[in-house]
């Protein structure tokens, strides 16, 4: 027999190794290809989900600083809107100014609060959802959001103070300037407020009157900032309105809360539903004549203003309709932003305002 002849066994061995190596090299090959795709899609998908959570975690530290509750700032231009200088640039310059930085150190004070009242808001049937209470913002993110803020303040704050104004506008030049008044205005605030946080929220009505002494400070903070002069009227006025939704705030959490209120907040079992309904008539009775001897003996509008009086009237009739039959007024911004009637009557009331203070020939 040849050396080179091939018996049949022989034959099979070697072809069937061939193949089985074959299939082996194969399957290496797509393992290793779907292996590499599965790494890619793990990369692809990585910086997609890191990118969602930090999308989250910036709109969990937007809610934190409550930008709605922004439109208590809003006040700030009352002095200048009616002592007819809105259309000054540099005046209207400053007045911005103070808005973004009452902004600024309101939204602290508001982290402030929400970190001191977390245990509570976690009892709360609305309040467990802000982002502390919920977890969704961490205790060490919060007060870094706060320290920004507080900076921010300071920066707004201090371009404020570098804008120039006529010194023959500054008719507090006798009392220090405006310029430091609207400084003494804002450490107030922020004194005020801070006390309120660690100890004056526990102190019973004291509590309602420093909710509305943050209204005056930032009117008169504007008032300052600008500088004009404000009639006393309109510091009653916004003093008595303040005390309006500072006592319906209270009578809407006794109510949401029902028998737990004390639970939540101590000073809740000071008081009472019939008790807060009785401030809120004698409060809301001052509100609408103060505003009435205002347009008739104020010193702009020569008695034009009085036409908005029913504007005035029915606004806050709505706002005690919201209270009392919709259940609502814990949270003033929230009602004034939702309810449209509300809100249309309070720009329909501002454009009058303005029309008749910088249109309608005096």
């Amino acid at each position: 027999m040849s050396r080179c002849s091939v018996t049949p066994f022989s034959w099979y061995h070697h072809h069937s190794s061939k193949h089985i190596l074959s299939e082996a090299l194969e399957f290496l090959n797509k393992t290793t290809k779907q292996r590499t795709k599965d790494t890619q899609d793990t990369r692809c998908l990585l910086p997609q989900s890191e990118h969602i959570a930090l999308r989250q975690r910036l709109w969990a530290l937007l809610l934190l600083i409550r930008p709605r509750q922004w439109t208590k700032n809003i006040t700030v231009f009352i002095g200048i809107v009616f002592a007819q200088r809105l259309f000054n640039l540099a005046e209207f310059e400053r007045t911005c100014l103070a808005f973004l930085t009452f902004c600024c150190i309101s939204s602290c004070i508001y982290i402030l609060n929400d970190i001191c009242d977390i245990e509570n808001d976690r009892h709360h049937p609305t309040k467990r959802k802000r982002p502390l209470a919920s977890g969704q913002v961490s205790i060490p993110w919060a007060l870094a959001a706060l320290s920004g803020l507080f900076l921010g303040g300071m920066l707004f704050a201090g371009l404020l103070l570098f804008i120039p104004y006529p010194p023959r506008h500054d008719s507090y030049q006798s009392i220090g300037g405006a310029n430091l008044l609207f400084v003494l205005t804002l450490a107030a605030y922020l004194a005020v407020m801070v006390l309120y946080n660690f100890w004056l929220k526990q102190v019973v009505l004291i509590d309602i009157f420093i909710i509305a002494s943050g209204f005056v400070l930032r009117i008169l903070g504007g008032a300052f900032a600008t500088p004009v002069h404000i009639s006393p009227w309109l510091v009653m006025v916004t003093c008595l309105l303040s005390l309006f939704l500072a006592l319906s705030k209270r009578r809407n959490e006794l109510v949401l809360l029902e028998g737990n209120a004390s639970n939540h907040r101590k000073i809740l079992k000071e008081y009472s539903i019939p008790m807060l309904d009785q401030m809120i008539t004698i409060v809301v009775t001052c509100t609408i004549m103060a505003y009435s001897l205002y347009t008739v003996q104020g010193p702009t509008g020569n008695q034009r203003l009085t036409v908005t009086i029913p504007l005035v009237l029915y606004g806050i009739f709505r706002y005690l309709y919201l209270v009392y039959m919709k259940q609502e007024g814990g949270s003033p911004e929230e009602v004034l932003l939702r309810d449209r009637h509300l809100l249309l009557t309070v720009l329909i009331c501002t454009i009058l305002i303005i029309g008749i203070l910088y249109v309608i020939p005096g």
